[in-house]
């Protein structure tokens, strides 16, 4: 190959890489003097595109989307993650209970329970949520499953108290 040919490749890729990386920068511009509405919406469209393949970081955006009533935004993202994985469900669930949809809160905790029926952290904090939605006797059910796989955890122990005087787990 030509060296002038090697250099217009070299420009043409640097330029490319340089391209990229200001599509996913974030300035100021995005939100000062703007709405609320328009600042949310520049900076999440922002971290949409930063968050690229990685569940959790798609997560966290789907979130923002979801809880700020955006949920049609949210759950295309979160609908969007390919084969998901346990702790991806697990904050999924999350998210569902925190916009008060305990019904696809529960059922989401439920995949999480199925596949992994020996994460003790994991079955104390989503007993720690049917505790907390009125449903002791399930809570009870799993936090004896925590308890019997991992009983010196006190990071289980404060979630399974917690949960009885109304409190969230920890996350």
């Amino acid at each position: 190959m030509k060296r002038s040919n090697v250099v217009v490749l070299v420009v043409v890729f640097v330029s490319g890489v340089a391209v990229g990386a200001r599509s996913n920068s974030v300035s100021a511009t995005m939100f000062q003097g703007k709405s609320k509405e328009e600042a949310g919406t520049a900076l999440l469209a922002a971290a949409r595109d930063q968050a690229g393949k990685g569940s959790w970081e798609k997560i966290a955006v789907g979130r923002a989307y979801y809880l700020a009533g955006k949920k049609k935004e949210g759950q295309e993202i979160f609908d969007s993650i390919r084969k998901p994985e346990d702790s991806d469900l697990l904050r999924i669930g999350r998210v569902y209970y925190e916009a008060g949809e305990w019904d696809k809160a529960k059922e989401t905790f439920e995949r999480v329970i199925t596949n992994a029926p020996k994460d003790a952290p994991w079955l104390a904090e989503i007993g720690a949520y049917h505790n907390l939605k009125g449903d002791r006797a399930r809570a009870e059910e799993l936090f004896a499953r925590s308890l019997a796989l991992e009983s010196g955890e006190v990071w289980n122990t404060t979630n399974i108290a917690a949960s009885y005087l109304g409190v969230e787990p920890l996350r």
